[in-house]
């Protein structure tokens, strides 16, 4: 059984891949960057990618034709007037664009990721508004949980925020149960040694390299450590200022570990504050080890410059995650199907 699904704010695919492997087919997707679309198409050139802001696209030939709209929008800041305007609170952000599609194509179930941090984005009043919106489309919010990536195959400390939502002449024959954690937590060596992850070392790749002065300083910092490693006289002058601002700060000279998780990847591995160090030798991430913390297939190549791939693996969903997520929708999918005789 194959269900229809339009992918919105697509980026380089990591959630279109894993919901593809879950069994969706996508016939749009949408995305503004132009690398990432170039990606996309590289890789599956039977998709139809739609270039350019989402405000452009008209989604209405798709009504009732679709059964699944997925996609991470941007969190934005929605302004308030005193009042819930619901629809006409968020107009002008792209969660209205995201709604908008939604209201145009009538799927039956949408699923949107975002940051954890939207729980409690503006005092939770963002993330109430999203939810009244919903309401207000015709659709019964059925999750709103935070997932972490490392209990779903992903070798990777992500956490990310999944709503799912089905359309409410549907909702009393759903029910939808949220994937079941792995039995164990890969770690960086999973990621980029032969295993249970991948059946090969990781392929060499081009990567950022460090200024001699980092590299330095770096080459005294231990497996799993950070700048609170280096010699006190190395952290004040590596650190300046915000060596006197306290707190934890655990990503500023940081090397990974082996045996550990990777942190969550940022859109460039060598950034002073979330430096993402290899763990024997002294130099960031490459591109294809960054893939492989995402769990992208080495199969997927990133079109642009290094730092466009770098970008499109750092912003992508996790594509074991979107896989777990995926087919626990898929699952609901097929209940409904059968009760309804699609």
């Amino acid at each position: 059984m194959s269900f229809r699904s339009i992918e919105l704010f697509a980026g380089a695919g990591g959630l279109a891949l894993g919901l593809e492997k879950a069994g969706f087919d996508a016939v749009l997707l949408n995305e503004v960057d132009k690398y990432a679309c170039a990606t996309l198409r590289h890789n599956r050139p039977h998709w139809n990618v739609i270039e350019g802001g989402i405000e452009q696209v008209d989604f209405t030939s798709y009504n009732g034709n679709i059964d699944f709209i997925s996609g991470g929008f941007p969190c934005q800041a929605f302004s308030y007037a005193g009042y819930k305007r619901g629809f006409d609170d968020v107009r002008g952000t792209l969660f209205f664009e995201f709604a908008r599609a939604i209201k145009e194509v009538q799927p039956k179930v949408f699923l949107a990721e975002n940051v954890r941090g939207l729980l409690n984005h503006d005092d939770g009043k963002t993330l109430a508004t999203i939810k009244s919106v919903i309401a207000e489309l015709g659709y019964t919010l059925l999750a709103s949980d935070v997932l972490k990536a490392v209990n779903y195959r992903v070798p990777q400390k992500r956490e990310r925020l999944f709503l799912v939502g089905i359309r409410n002449d549907l909702a009393h024959k759903a029910v939808f149960e949220l994937p079941k954690p792995y039995g164990r937590v890969m770690n960086l060596s999973d990621a980029l040694k032969s295993g249970d992850l991948y059946d090969c070392d990781v392929p060499e790749s081009e990567g950022q390299v460090y200024p001699p002065k980092k590299k330095s300083v770096l080459d005294l910092v231990p497996a799993g450590g950070c700048w609170r490693d280096l010699p006190e006289a190395i952290q004040r002058d590596y650190m300046k200022k915000s060596y006197f601002l306290g707190g934890g700060k655990t990503g500023m000279a940081r090397r990974l570990a082996w045996n550990e998780p990777s942190l969550t990847l940022t859109c460039s591995p060598s950034q002073n504050q979330t430096e993402r160090c290899h763990p024997d030798e002294t130099r960031p991430l490459t591109v294809r080890e960054y893939a492989r913390i995402q769990t992208f297939p080495d199969s997927w190549q990133f079109m642009g410059s290094m730092s466009a791939q770098y970008k499109q693996i750092g912003n992508a969903v996790p594509v074991n995650l979107a896989h777990a997520i995926g087919n626990s929708v898929i699952e609901m999918l097929r209940v409904i199907s059968q009760k309804n005789g699609f």
